[in-house]
């Protein structure tokens, strides 16, 4: 399996396929889009490489709650920023195993419903 460039000409299609990005995974052995790299073994010392190397930048994690649930057990996450949908689902995985100590810092509401928080990570 390889990871392909998004094909969508929408607003968000240049800017994803222009910034650098690491996809995690222990059986990709390519990644056929620009500017992306595989990381594989443990995620927790990918995760610490990365923000020693761009300590002066800003990493952005997307993904699955199974994948955001491995980086919240890493505690490595500086700051949670959850974008919540007005959309009611019955059931779920949670993204958070046990309670965090969060300090919310900021709240944006978007005129479609969505809502975003912003919260730092206390230790």
């Amino acid at each position: 399996m390889t990871v392909t460039p998004s094909n969508d000409s929408g607003p968000f299609a240049k800017p994803m396929n222009d910034i650098p990005k690491v996809v995690f995974s222990n059986s990709l052995t390519s990644a056929d889009w620009d500017e992306t790299t595989i990381a594989a073994g443990d995620l927790a010392d990918s995760i610490k490489r990365l923000k020693q190397e761009r300590s002066d930048g800003y990493l952005l994690a997307h993904g699955g709650v199974r994948f955001a649930r491995s980086l919240v057990e890493t505690g490595l996450i500086d700051e949670y920023r959850l974008l919540v949908h007005p959309v009611v689902l019955g059931a779920g995985e949670r993204i958070f195993p046990a309670r965090l100590a969060l300090e919310p810092k900021s709240t944006t509401v978007f005129s479609g419903g969505a809502v975003a928080h912003v919260f730092a990570a206390q230790p």
